[in-house]
């Protein structure tokens, strides 16, 4: 079954980014060592939707998540979190049966061998999601949606309902779409990872990783990657230390736009927020053939001393997201991602206060020498200093 279709959003009042996924309650580890070994755990929130919508509200934009948690203090402290944030939680929903999913979690990196997550998520109140549960007013209703692979692996209704949300619909808003191939989600279903390619095809922007684009797809480097997804306006490649390209290029047609101030999301727009410019895709009827030709734009990764390597991603998302509703060219849009996920980097959770936007706007407007000569380290948010005084080796 399938939601409404969306209405003209109101560009003066709307919400920047709706975010739509499962958040959970995180235990983090007192100290490193196996899951079996840690004596205790504090407790913090986790969700790739959720940590982009925290990002974008500490931003200074309007930001909404929604989402389904149980009927249970887990439910409770998640919302309250999330909306400490400034996050519009007015549309998550409640659910009286299923409990809100949790997770414990190693304090290595995810990309090691000795990294642990244990997920109780199974029969999850988010799990439940469906096209036939969610306020699709509330969802419909921002310049931005924002959704991610992980949703789509939840359970079949989760499936159908991120199909309806990125099929082609009239007014439609730019569709932002986080491939997060997370292997044991798949493992068992009746879906496998090759959907995830099927969903990202359907959607405006798309991030993917290099190396989820070869695991999932089975996809290697970045022009094969473009080439297996020739309809969106912007495909955004994350190349790990390598940085990031992007692939660009405007879709034939006229094109109709909730997005507002998003700008154009294909090209190195330079608009203010608030002035409406075809957002390539945003609002538009479905991501449209492939047309014309691409403009790549790579960018380096900064140096960061790292502290934990968990939300980095989400954090970029959120980043590039911002600088895309203020207009800005996409070198700095990529730019302005990497600095929110070096903040994220440099602090032991997902979530942490972005960089101020005047800092953050000095750093992205370095010249490439400058930028490369970068190192940040923890506390590099704390003060807003002048380029120069970034420490450099």
């Amino acid at each position: 079954m399938s939601g409404p279709a969306a209405g003209t959003a109101d560009a003066a009042t709307s919400t920047d980014v709706v975010c739509l996924g499962e958040s959970m309650v995180t235990f983090l580890p007192s100290q490193p060592g196996r899951l079996a070994d840690v004596p205790s755990f504090g407790r913090g929130i986790g969700g790739a939707e959720s940590n982009v919508a925290c990002a974008l509200a500490a931003a200074g934009h309007r930001a909404a998540w929604v989402g389904r948690v149980g009927a249970d203090g887990f439910g409770d402290h998640l919302v309250e979190t999330i909306a400490s944030y400034g996050v519009d939680t007015s549309a998550v929903r409640r659910d009286p049966v299923r409990p809100t999913g949790i997770y414990f979690r190693t304090a290595t990196d995810r990309g090691t061998d000795t990294h642990e997550v244990a997920y109780y998520r199974a029969g999850s109140a988010a799990s439940a999601m469906s096209p036939d549960n969610v306020p699709y007013e509330d969802l419909l209703a921002g310049r931005i949606l924002h959704l991610s692979g992980i949703t789509a692996a939840l359970s079949a209704d989760c499936l159908a309902l991120l199909r309806d949300l990125t099929a082609p619909r009239p007014g439609r808003p730019l569709v932002s779409f986080d491939v997060n191939h997370r292997p044991h989600l798949w493992r068992g279903g009746d879906a496998d990872a090759s959907v995830l390619l099927e969903l990202a095809r359907r959607c405006d922007l798309v991030f993917v990783g290099e190396d989820e684009a070869e695991e999932a797809w089975g996809i290697v480097g970045a022009e094969a990657i473009r080439a297996a997804l020739p309809e969106p306006a912007v495909v955004v490649v994350k190349r790990g230390s390598a940085g990031a390209t992007v692939f660009s290029g405007l879709r034939p047609g006229p094109r109709s736009s909730n997005a507002g101030g998003a700008g154009n999301a294909a090209g190195a727009g330079s608009s203010g927020a608030g002035e409406a410019e075809n957002a390539a895709g945003a609002g538009s009827s479905g991501a449209g053939e492939a047309g014309g030709a691409d403009t790549v734009t790579l960018v380096p990764a900064l140096r960061v001393d790292v502290v934990a390597a968990v939300g980095a991603g989400d954090a970029f998302a959120a980043g590039f997201l911002s600088a895309t509703l203020r207009g800005l060219p996409v070198r700095e849009r990529v730019r302005h991602g990497h600095l929110m996920a070096a903040a994220v980097l440099t602090v032991p959770g997902d979530l942490t206060d972005p960089p101020a936007r005047d800092h953050a706007d000095r750093l992205a407007a370095l010249d490439d020498d400058a930028w490369g000569r970068l190192r940040l380290g923890p506390g590099w948010t704390a003060a807003d200093r002048a380029p120069e005084e970034v420490r450099t080796p």
